[in-house]
């Protein structure tokens, strides 16, 4: 491995660890780091990895194999720093790499387990029969909610029975806040697709924890 490919020393994770700059300093940070600096992709690592590792853990479901994807994340965009553009904001791009090798772990790890996920395609079963409207849900999220009564595994439990579709739109809107837009960018589907996933993810989410909950 050449000089110019050797990870930067600030990409040994260090859990918790974040920056003090404001998200503002993206640019000048990014155009620093595609000059070689290794102290401005140091503070970038320190100011994403969290966000990074919250989103593939979410995905992944295990803890060990996020801080692997979020290593080797990094690891990807600072080789590869010289080719973003600025098109997108750099966390779209960052998040973007995070998502693609989080789903690639996740299919290595189903592939082993014999993992059978939630499909686009099934029929959603509620209390009132068999739904499949595709507009969004105007109700609040309800991780949203039940992330505040201590129920963060089952949560995770029924995100993992989740096809990959389901998940990704559902950790990037809810739980990580990104835009439509944004999240558009990152997985290149249209804000319709988002918005009828999103939906879905939500009442199977919603209907794989009155199994543990009894009615929400």
């Amino acid at each position: 491995m050449s000089a110019g490919t050797n990870p930067p020393a600030g990409l040994s994770y260090a859990a918790g660890h974040s920056s003090s700059l404001g998200s503002d300093d993206d640019t000048a940070l990014v155009s620093s780091a595609q000059t070689g600096d290794l102290h401005a992709f140091e503070l970038l690592v320190a100011r994403y990895q969290k966000k990074m590792l919250n989103i593939s853990f979410r995905l992944v479901g295990d803890y060990d194999d996020a801080c692997e994807v979020v290593q080797d994340a990094f690891v990807s965009a600072y080789r590869n720093i010289k080719t973003f553009r600025g098109d997108a904001k750099f966390t779209t791009w960052l998040t973007t790499i995070t998502l693609n090798l989080s789903k690639n772990r996740l299919k290595q790890v189903r592939s082993r387990q014999g993992h059978e996920a939630f499909s686009l395609d099934d029929p959603i079963q509620t209390d009132d029969g068999e739904m499949t409207m595709d507009a969004p849900s105007k109700d609040p999220s309800v991780l949203t909610v039940l992330e505040t009564q201590d129920v963060q595994a089952r949560v995770q439990d029924c995100i993992n029975a989740l096809d990959t579709d389901f998940q990704e739109v559902l950790i990037l809107r809810d739980m990580q806040e990104f835009s439509y837009e944004e999240i558009g960018s990152m997985l290149k589907v249209r804000e319709g697709t988002i918005k009828s996933r999103l939906f879905r993810a939500r009442v199977l989410v919603r209907d794989c924890l009155k199994k543990f909950m009894g009615e929400l």
